[in-house]
């Protein structure tokens, strides 16, 4: 195989052979395939697209470009499920997720990934958490989700390294947006898992990667017909990023928002339904509810109950956090020192919200990345933030707008002014849209 001549037949709109995308793969993931080379492979496949043969065949090599987590040997008692988000501002439902799917009677080998841009990442969010392990070798990550159930971890650099080539080169020639090397991206690193199940949660709107509906909605598609294919059942749901999720956004504070509803405490509704409905899905998917509305009772019971509260305790334990970090937070996650209430210029309701640009304030506090290599401020972010239709004002005992954690008093002062832009207020109440908008399955 010639990566020169499989380059120009994608380039010209042919369709590439399963033998030839793996033998490409191989040659990415060990060197012989150029950067040059690899930069073309991607515009091309920008440009002229996959068909679903070879968006699986891809997927399936770039899986198989390093090592696959198998639960053959590990006498699990249930299946083996994850969920993905294609990321948002303040989506903080991987940390109520997992242990709400492990007391329902899954395991969660859950594979995150940092934030990047104006969108968080989950495994930033337990990285604020001390002394957590967030990338612990293969035998750890079989035993933490056999006793505990889950285990919210990252990629070592040995799962699908043929994607982080890839992706490094994409990420500097204009290739990021490809429907098709995203599916494949995703999908790699999930299949890596060795799951029976994923529900994708398909982000749209202003705060989301694809802020476009129908983008959005060819993305679920693209997921999970290529899951089909590949032989993993896969479900998405197509969810709203018109304004943040929950009440907090950042690292620190989004733990002390997930905490709080593992112990039982009034959640957002928002929030609380995206994470149920996904919890719900999953365990259809997988057989562990026989239907979806099971699944939500039987997530909303390991809730009540306490049961995943727990199976989140032992999952940071065993990983080598605090034993005590649900009952006592703040004793252990690093606070900001400056807090700081930022309420509107004149009283009304909020009507909208520019969500990216929220996200972008907290990236501007130090709590996001740029680039893959910078520092995160945990301790940086935004609580208290007020929903669509809440009425705000700037009087002192008027409901703000959010209050910002900020490390200096001029970062806090540079992201109130960031965010007033941001938040819309207006004399009429604004209504927001559909939570959930559709299922794909």
């Amino acid at each position: 195989m010639l990566p020169q001549e499989m380059i120009r037949r994608k380039r010209d709109g042919g369709t590439l052979r399963t033998d030839e995308i793996s033998q490409f793969i191989e040659g990415v993931t060990d060197g012989r395939v150029s950067e040059g080379q690899v930069a073309a492979f991607c515009m091309a496949v920008f440009f002229r697209g996959l068909d679903l043969t070879e968006r699986a065949a891809l997927t399936r090599a770039m899986t198989r470009s390093g090592s696959t987590l198998d639960w053959s040997s590990q006498d699990l008692d249930g299946p083996v499920v994850d969920k993905h988000s294609t990321g948002g501002v303040g989506d903080k439902v991987s940390l109520v997720l997992a242990p709400v799917l492990a007391a329902c009677g899954s395991y969660v080998p859950m594979i995150s990934g940092r934030g990047l841009g104006h969108t968080g990442g989950t495994l930033d969010k337990m990285e604020a958490i001390p002394g957590y392990l967030s990338k612990p070798p293969n035998d750890r990550i079989y035993s933490v989700t056999r006793e505990a159930g889950c285990a919210i971890i990252g990629a070592t650099g040995d799962v699908a390294p043929a994607d982080r080539r890839m992706y490094a080169i994409r990420d500097v020639t204009g290739t990021v947006e490809s429907l098709d090397l995203i599916t494949a991206s995703i999908l790699s690193k999930k299949v890596a898992a060795g799951l029976d199940a994923l529900v994708l949660d398909t982000k749209f709107g202003s705060g989301a990667f694809k802020d476009d509906f129908d983008e959005a909605v060819a993305l679920a598609e693209s997921i999970v017909g290529v899951g089909k294919a590949m032989g993993l059942p896969v479900c998405a749901l197509l969810t709203d990023m018109n304004q943040v999720l929950g009440r907090s956004a950042g690292n620190t504070v989004e733990v002390l928002e997930a905490c709080a509803i593992l112990r039982g405490e009034a959640a957002d509704p928002r929030l609380l339904d995206v994470t149920l409905d996904l919890c719900a899905e999953g365990l259809a998917l997988s057989g562990v509810a026989e239907t979806a509305a099971v699944g939500r009772r039987m997530a909303e019971d390991s809730l009540a109950s306490g049961a995943a509260a727990d199976r989140f305790s032992r999952m940071v334990a065993a990983l080598g956090g605090p034993a005590d970090l649900l009952e006592a937070p703040e004793r252990h996650l690093r606070q900001a020192p400056v807090v700081r209430a930022v309420h509107p210029e004149a009283s009304g309701y909020v009507a909208a919200m520019n969500t990216r640009d929220v996200g972008v304030t907290i990236v501007g506090l130090g709590g996001g990345r740029t680039n893959p290599d910078d520092a995160v401020d945990h301790a940086v972010g935004l609580t208290d933030i007020a929903a669509i239709g809440e009425a705000v004002g700037p009087g002192v005992d008027d409901r703000p707008l959010a209050l910002v954690h900020a490390a200096t008093e001029d970062a806090a002062a540079a992201a109130a002014a960031q965010l007033r832009a941001a938040i819309q207020v207006a004399e009429a109440r604004g209504m927001s849209g559909a939570l959930i908008a559709r299922r794909i399955a």
